[in-house]
């Protein structure tokens, strides 16, 4: 027990070499929904029936559609736009399904049909299981082919049943695919959800099932993904691969660890003839390890799989695979993102086994003798070709695949480490998707990263071969709805550049990138570091490699370094200066509060004030203390001086770039000549007929109206609502004819009064107190 706990307090010190170790910066760029929306950047789809209860999504760029499996129903979603043009099948529950759904003590939320499953099952029909009430069925769909008009029926009396191809619970874990007609799934097949297992159907081969109870092979499971990912060019040697986690059979004793796992067997396994008989004889697993090395060989694992992506390559046979891990530690939590390439993987299914003599011994390579053929390879030419099928595999063979399932040897990843680690605790990481893009200056990973709030963050790693560090760039975190809702999966597609995002709730469709919203000039797109865009001369684009629509050569991009200053260098945009800034005049009163306002497009940009004081040539920094505060939202006086007055430069400094983004002057009005203000207007009676209504037609374009001036110089600066309240009061008969002009004014007066007899933070603008 001293041993764990020990061990525990490690890994919380390497927790604090990580937190020190990591890049935690914020994300460049913080969009919310509203702004989402405001930039075309994204649509929605929600059910016309209430809650949509999402359950899986399946992207066919064939058909160009999105199918959508939810709580009674499939849709069938555009992909130009998911929320027009949908069409939609009812797929309910039957009465009696219900019936005994809730006789079998189940809640009236589970006692549904939540379709899980989605795939094409050929080219002219859809799969779709669900739950069924907790009683699985199948049903089939017809889309047509892509040249004929959208087609989206269901085909009627044709339905099957479900078992071994849909999981009873709607809660329950279960992943799939279907190739060469048969359908691979990995899922709990029981009502009760104990019976793990992976199970093959549907097409001409025989049904085929991992054994039961045996937690050597399968022990409490978490599927998470599953791919077919061919070898080589033997269709007969086709392998498929399951990705999941599962209490570890090689924990010390009285430890239950959880190890995320890669699982395969051969696509045409066929069972044993006298033992194994419709069982898996090719089934092999292998740990797959992400983890952060640490002092003494301690690592800091991230052991338990949230979800994976396979990133296709132009080899067919050699996709990278892409894992995103939390902790399972009681000390923290993070997460983190490991990419695996496929010769690593087969590396590992081609090594040693794994072997146990006993309870109370423990695990090692097996050293003996390997029968032959050996143990998980499939019947295929490329192994030899002396077995057409499995069943004709010696006992020998097949007594040694039961017993040594597990390989000896675990699967690394990239580098040997994560690409990506967050441990700050800012998001709860739930779902990934990746884009490879190509930029100036190589290639990139853009990963898309799915949080249990609604959150994308969008993010590339950047590997520092010499120092073996990999930093960190966060380019946009996108609030995609409206309300905090977790992401329960997301489809991405390169060929359109678009993401696809589902919650319980929603389908959200996201542009990858939208060059043009960092700004007009060349230092702005620079910064950006986002892959999909450059400076091409004229404005901030797409980025295409030299030939693909690329028709200009002037093109600036700068994605490992961010250099603007060496980019940028003397680039005009539309004839005006980088340098330009906005120039503001702020009137503040004697004693008051006054915020000098400047924020940044860029959170990742590090603001530094100057001042010109009058008369006086040079620049000085401010210094922030009691009496200035550096604030979100900019410089913010607590108590103005007349020391104060002066001309204040809102400068950015982000990757060396230096860039004064705002003038303001500041004015400082004694205080006393306020009071004479009051004083001097008190005295004359007729007060309101010398001031003018803004609206009225008398008032010349070029003058300012009284109160605009008057508002200023007590540190209004949102004067477009000023303008609307000041109409009000002035400027409506029913204020005119209710208070009389001296009794309105005196009580004006009374009210600035008090307001300046109370303490500062009363005189700060309503956005800087409210949270």
């Amino acid at each position: 027990m001293a041993l764990y706990l020990n061990k525990d307090i490690l890994l919380l010190g390497l927790h604090i070499c990580i937190c020190l170790a990591i890049d935690t910066r914020q994300p460049r760029l913080r969009l919310s929904h509203k702004e989402l929306h405001d930039l075309n950047r994204t649509s929605l789809f929600q059910s016309p029936h209430g809650v949509l209860d999402l359950c899986t999504m399946h992207l066919d760029e064939y058909q160009e559609r999105l199918f959508v499996g939810g709580k009674d129903f499939v849709y069938s979603l555009g992909l130009e736009h998911v929320n027009e043009k949908y069409k939609e099948i009812h797929v309910p529950s039957t009465e009696q399904q219900v019936d005994d759904c809730y006789r079998k003590g189940r809640e009236q939320s589970e006692c549904a049909n939540f379709v899980r499953i989605l795939h094409h099952y050929n080219r002219t029909h859809l799969l779709a299981c669900g739950t069924g009430a907790f009683d699985p069925l199948c049903i089939f769909i017809r889309v047509g082919l892509r040249s004929q008009d959208h087609i989206f029926l269901q085909e009627p009396h044709r339905a099957e049943r479900g078992r071994g191809r849909c999981p009873y619970d709607p809660e329950s874990s279960v992943t799939s695919i279907l190739t060469g007609g048969d359908l691979f799934v990995g899922l709990y097949n029981d009502y009760w959800r104990r019976d793990a297992t992976i199970f093959r159907s549907m097409g001409h081969l025989t049904h085929i099932r991992t054994e039961h109870d045996d937690d050597r092979i399968l022990k409490e499971p978490k599927f998470v993904g599953s791919y077919m990912i061919p070898d080589n060019e033997d269709k007969d040697d086709n392998k498929i691969y399951f990705f999941y986690t599962e209490k570890a059979m090689e924990g010390d004793k009285g430890v239950q660890a959880i190890y995320s796992r890669v699982g395969r067997v051969c696509a045409n396994d066929m069972g044993g003839q006298r033992m194994m008989l419709n069982k898996w004889t090719t089934f092999l697993k292998s740990r797959l390890v992400c983890s952060v090395p640490g002092p003494h060989g301690i690592d800091t694992h991230f052991d338990e799989l949230e979800d994976v992506f396979l990133l296709p390559t132009r080899d067919g046979k050699n996709p990278e695979i892409f894992g995103l891990f939390s902790t399972t530690s009681n000390i923290f939590k993070g997460y983190a993102v490991c990419v695996y390439h496929m010769a690593s993987i087969r590396d590992a299914f081609n090594g040693p086994y794994a072997h146990k003599e006993g309870p109370e011994y423990h695990w090692s390579m097996y050293e003996g003798k390997v029968p032959y053929p050996r143990p998980g390879s499939c019947a295929s030419k490329v192994n030899g070709g002396h077995y057409s099928t499995t069943k004709d595999y010696p006992d020998e063979a097949l007594r040694f695949a039961r017993s040594h399932p597990l390989m000896y040897e675990s699967i690394k990843p990239v580098h040997k480490r994560p690409i990506l680690v967050k441990v700050d605790g800012k998001y709860n990481l739930k779902q990934i998707a990746v884009d490879r893009v190509e930029a100036e200056d190589g290639q990139y990973h853009v990963m898309f990263l799915g949080t249990d709030s609604g959150i994308v963050l969008k993010v590339i790693t950047i590997y520092n071969q010499e120092t073996e560090t990999m930093e960190e760039v966060i380019l946009e975190e996108l609030t995609v709805f409206k309300n905090p809702e977790p992401i329960i999966t997301m489809e991405i597609s390169a060929k359109r550049q678009q993401l696809y995002i589902g919650s319980r709730y929603s389908v959200a469709q996201v542009k990858l990138h939208q060059c043009e919203m960092y700004g007009t000039a060349c230092a702005d797109c620079c910064l950006a570091r986002d892959p999909y865009c450059a400076w091409d001369g004229m404005s901030c684009s797409r980025y295409y490699p030299l030939g693909i629509h690329s028709k200009r050569r002037f093109r600036r991009q700068d994605v490992r370094h961010g250099n603007a200053a060496q980019q940028c260098s003397g680039q005009q945009f539309n004839g005006e200066s980088l340098q330009k800034t906005e120039e503001y005049a702020v009137y503040g009163v004697e004693h008051n509060s006054s915020l000098l306002e400047c924020m940044p497009r860029s959170l990742q940009s590090k603001v530094i004030w100057f001042v010109q004081k009058a008369h006086e040539s040079t620049k000085e920094e401010v210094k922030t203390g009691e009496g200035v505060i550096m604030t979100d939202f900019g410089l913010l006086f607590l108590k103005l001086h007349r020391t104060d007055a002066g001309m204040y430069f809102c400068q950015t400094i982000e990757r060396g770039f230096v860039h004064v983004i705002r003038k303001i002057r500041l004015e400082i009005v004694e205080e006393d000549r306020v009071d004479e203000m009051f004083n001097k207007e008190e005295e004359e009676e007729p007060v309101i007929q010398k001031m003018p209504c803004p609206a009225a037609a008398s008032i010349p374009h070029s003058s300012k109206p009284w109160y605009k001036e008057f508002l200023q110089l007590i540190g209004y600066s949102n004067f477009q609502k000023v303008e609307e309240y000041c109409e009000k009061v002035w400027c409506t008969d029913k204020k005119r004819k209710k208070l009389k002009p001296s009794n309105k004014w005196k009580y004006s007066q009374q009210q600035e009064r008090k307001s300046r007899g109370k303490t500062d933070h009363h005189r700060m603008p309503r956005h800087i107190l409210e949270p």
